[in-house]
């Protein structure tokens, strides 16, 4: 028998939040880094609803927005001088219950992360490092290096979240393919003069950029942008050096600066996310040009969506089968945003006539306006804050009952997320609940939360009297326009879904 189930290697965010999400599930395991602690140099700032969304299963995502600043107004700036203001207050109202996106430094956001798994008695093993592993068919044995000397520990699974120079994924031999932008990056924390502002500035040009945000936990603002060409892309820079740009380009006067640091910026993604009992989740897997917000999300969605599948083939909740679920799922959507943000990206720093309308007319007039049309702003909010991702095609998605779909997010009414906070499969109905419907889904341990029909089930896109089938990430398995009993119990044996604890076998199973 394994040391454990589960290896965690990698503690960034996208670790943690497995880790988190394993101990909610009652999956014993390790979490191990490298690293002497938490990260410093973090370069993403921002939280997306559906993150935030995840953290509200786990009764973390008031305590989380506590502690960021929601980004509500967006200033684009030219020559120092502001030229439009995008209102972003409440722009997802009605989509989820977190309607903005959050500014929410990654450095802040790992020692939060860390405190909560404290709280659940697990530690993570700082200064040690993965040095190697072994696939044995029935185990991983793993190879662990700390202070010289060398530990062997074997799991029933190994996860690879050790980011963009992943041990795990260079071991399995994984191409990683994609490439990396010619611009050199800085981050820096750095007190403005002035009064304080919570707002978010931008400033795009020819080959420049420079992005502005508040952080709470030190009352400074974090500067990303693009190190001036003219400085040298292989020479070392100081923040001295990008100073004169940073502060022409947005208007303001820097008093200090308390941090500063450069890096590139890649954008690839693995050739596969699975490799027998290893896997690889978050940066390990895909790396992302900055534009939107995306790559931190992205990866915190590959541990949400294996961690429940992990934890429910361990204790027989379904078929093992339903881990091959996790590559296809994941993959899909990270090839997609890769090449969304990297279009997007080159676009906003082009030299072309297409870039030149984005900067000048499209971003900071056409924009503004455009987003006065309520469809627009709901567009745009599925669109960045990740709410609009779906595994239709999935071999866990059937069904269509309404405009929802399954393998869609699970719509929000205002009260119906409240069952996702088991972190286990539940039947939503919108109407009356089928007494038979009812006793196979208590026959699987499925639990049934009846939902009245009215005005928001239906603006949500649910259809009447239909029964939806949801997992433990929130996102719609089966969609029933008929309570049929019969179609969810040739689903469950399909997947292997039964009370947990036994052997089950299904189509999904190996």
């Amino acid at each position: 028998m394994p040391d454990m189930p589960v290896l965690i290697v990698g503690a960034g965010p996208t670790g943690l939040t497995l880790g988190l999400r394993l101990a909610r599930h009652g999956v014993p395991f390790r979490i191990v880094d490298g690293a002497s602690g938490p990260g410093l140099a973090s370069r993403a700032m921002v939280l997306q609803a559906r993150t935030l969304e995840f953290y509200g299963q786990l009764g973390l995502a008031e305590a989380v927005i506590g502690r960021g600043i929601p980004v509500q107004t967006v200033h684009f700036c030219e020559h120092g001088k502001e030229v439009a203001a995008l209102s972003l207050k409440d722009v997802g109202a009605g989509l989820s219950p977190y309607p903005n996106a959050l500014s929410f430094p990654q450095d802040d956001h790992e020692r939060f992360l860390v405190d909560q798994l404290a709280s659940h008695g697990v530690a993570v093993e700082w200064g040690t490092a993965l040095h190697g592993f072994e696939d044995r068919g029935g185990h991983v044995r793993a190879t662990l290096r700390r202070d010289g000397t060398e530990e062997a520990c074997e799991a029933a699974y190994l996860c690879g979240c050790d980011g963009a120079h992943s041990t795990v994924r260079q071991q399995l031999d994984l191409g990683f393919p994609g490439g990396t932008y010619d611009q050199l990056f800085y981050v820096a924390d750095v007190a403005v003069a002035g009064p304080p502002t919570t707002d978010l500035f931008l400033q795009l040009g020819e080959r420049s950029l420079v992005l502005m945000l508040p952080v709470r936990s030190s009352g400074m603002q974090r500067l990303i942008g693009i190190v001036p060409a003219e400085l040298g892309a292989g020479a070392a820079v100081s923040f001295e050096d990008v100073r004169p740009s940073a502060e022409s380009l947005l208007g303001v006067r820097v008093e200090r600066a308390n941090w500063f640091s450069t890096y590139r910026v890649h954008h690839r993604v693995a050739s596969r996310f699975r490799v027998g009992r290893a896997f690889i989740v978050g940066d390990a897997g895909h790396l992302h040009s900055p534009a939107g917000g995306q790559g931190m999300n992205t990866g915190i969605g590959d541990a949400v969506n294996l961690s429940w599948k992990l934890a429910h083939v361990l204790e027989g909740r379904v078929g093992p089968g339903v881990l091959d679920t996790y590559e296809p799922e994941r993959i899909a959507f990270a090839r997609k945003l890769v090449q969304t943000t990297d279009r997007a990206f080159q676009g906003m720093v082009g030299q072309g006539w297409s870039s030149q309308f984005l900067r000048r007319w499209f971003l900071p007039h056409l924009l503004p306006a455009l987003t006065g049309v309520a469809a627009v702003r709901r567009a745009m909010f599925r669109t960045v804050s990740q709410t609009r991702i779906s595994y239709r095609g999935s071999a866990l998605s059937a069904g269509q009952a309404g405009e929802v779909r399954g393998g869609d997010r699970l719509p929000w009414t205002g009260a119906n997320y409240a069952g996702l906070a088991g972190l286990d499969w539940c039947l939503q109905v919108y109407g009356g609940v089928d007494p038979d419907l009812a006793r196979v889904a208590a026959g699987l341990g499925v639990a049934v939360d009846g939902f009245d029909w009215n005005g928001a089930a239906e603006q949500a896109g649910f259809g009447r009297d239909a029964a939806y089938l949801v997992r433990p990430d929130g996102h719609v398995a089966l969609a029933m326009p008929q309570q049929d009993a019969a179609a969810l119990g040739a689903f469950a044996a399909r997947i292997g879904l039964n009370k947990g604890g036994v052997a089950c076998r299904g189509g999904l199973v190996e």
